[in-house]
């Protein structure tokens, strides 16, 4: 099972599982699609969204195993 981290890349983490962009939108980050987003960690898109990192990835992780089983 894939596991994502605080230092997975935006980039990264929307090849791993493109039915991510609901949740990143859901927080407030719009500017998936922006060359430089794609580049930054979860840790650092939580953190210029006021988002608790841990709390994030705990979430994102939940829904790749969601995800993973419903297959």
């Amino acid at each position: 099972m894939t596991q994502v981290t605080k230092s997975t890349m935006i980039g990264e983490l929307l090849q791993i599982d493109e039915n991510i962009a609901p949740i990143l939108l859901n927080i407030g980050m719009h500017c998936l699609g922006c060359p430089s987003s794609q580049m930054e960690t979860i840790e650092e898109a939580a953190m210029v969204h006021g988002i608790e990192a841990d709390a994030l990835v705990k979430e994102i992780n939940d829904f790749l195993a969601k995800d993973l089983a419903a297959n």
